[in-house]
């Protein structure tokens, strides 16, 4: 498999790179995830003002670049290597994925909004008792004179406490449908516990209680949602998938120059032949994983078991190798791999949230398993 990239996906990625260095600094991000709202709105903008990342991967006719699942590839995995909080798998990709096959004024005008920088919408999926199977809906919506009527609750929303806008599953009846939820018209029937993830980016339990939303509220089909998410996930998946990865390129990276440093009995660490056995090991999982990632975006647009061997298989990749490499870094620094202080640490968290997002290892080794022995 040719992993090198074309020249004008080359170009994304320096530029974004370059803007991410001189921009992102990791102390300051640190320190703005954990006052205020969480994140930096003014890199959101800059993201969709200055490099266009926002709509780089959607189609020109909503005001996109055009480009598709390598170009998220290597957006995401330049936003890993920065360890970026701001939703941009969540928003850009997922959310942007599933209004676009609604389809609608109303979905068009956010997706717009998107690629502008103006909106940040949010996947209230999951429930508690679910737990992977994102079809097993229990909350409800049924149609009144005024609109729909939902209720219910969702777990761990990532991003919904930045969010302008949330796209809702609910059960009506005959299947599983999406709503769309301006949260500048709410005004009762949705609370929000907000809280701060291990990884540092900000999530939400909801509890809707007789939510009210006018009638073209619902995105697509009613009871017909499911395939959407399904892909929508799957999406969502390669894309951390690929984010991890970048992480990863980091984590090796640091590991050996602080190997190269660090000196006990008179010589570098990285002078011991088995730290060095370990710190190859490291590659040779980092490279295997880039591979899977490689290999699932270019069966994105498959048909759908294709896409979803592909992806599962990507996923539980790096669920093995984000751990693998996350662990061995942390315990190649010693103590202060696990410190505020050093970036190591705060790596090491991102990669062990990456391996529960958008389906646990568990899940995605289980359905690759049969996927393909049926």
């Amino acid at each position: 498999m040719d992993l090198r990239h074309s020249d004008e996906r080359e170009m994304l990625r320096s530029g974004l790179d370059k803007f991410l260095a001189s921009r992102y600094e990791l102390e300051r991000s640190r320190a703005a995830t954990k006052t205020g709202t969480g994140w930096q709105p003014d890199v959101w903008r800059a993201f969709a003002e200055d490099l266009g990342i926002l709509g780089a991967a959607l189609p020109e006719r909503v005001g996109g670049s055009g480009g598709g699942p390598l170009e998220i590839m290597v957006i995401a995995e330049s936003l890993g290597r920065a360890l970026v909080v701001e939703p941009y798998v969540d928003t850009a990709v997922v959310a942007a994925g599933l209004l676009l096959r609604a389809g609608g004024a109303a979905a068009t005008e956010v997706v717009e909004q998107i690629i502008a920088g103006t909106a940040v919408v949010a996947l209230a999926a999951a429930e508690e008792q679910a737990g992977d199977r994102w079809q097993d809906v229990t909350t409800t919506a049924r149609r009144d004179e005024g609109g729909w009527v939902l209720r219910g609750q969702k777990t761990m929303a990532i991003g919904a406490p930045i969010a302008t806008h949330l796209l809702v599953t609910a059960h009506t009846g005959d299947g599983v449908s999406l709503f769309l939820v301006d949260l500048g018209d709410v005004e009762r029937g949705l609370e929000m516990h907000a809280m701060r993830t291990v990884d540092d980016r900000r999530a939400a339990d909801l509890e809707l209680t007789d939510l009210r939303l006018p009638h073209n509220a619902l995105l697509g089909e009613q009871g017909q949602a499911w395939p959407s998410l399904a892909q929508a996930r799957d999406e969502g998946a390669a894309a951390v998938c690929a984010e991890a990865v970048g992480a990863m390129r980091r984590v090796v990276a640091d590991t050996v120059a602080y190997a190269k440093q660090r000196h006990q009995f008179g010589q570098p660490i990285a002078g011991f032949q088995a730290l060095q056995h370990r710190m190859v090991d490291m590659y040779m999982e980092l490279e295997q994983s880039a591979a899977a990632v490689h290999l699932a975006m270019l069966n994105l647009d498959a048909d759908p078991p294709a896409r979803a061997r592909a992806v599962s298989a990507a996923k539980a990749t790096i669920g093995r190798a984000a751990r693998f490499v996350g662990q061995n870094a942390v315990q190649l620094h010693g103590g202060m791999g696990m410190t505020e202080e050093l970036a190591i640490g705060h790596y090491f968290k991102r990669l062990t949230a990456v391996q529960y997002e958008y389906g646990t290892t568990d899940h995605h080794v289980t359905r690759y398993a049969r996927l393909t022995t049926t």
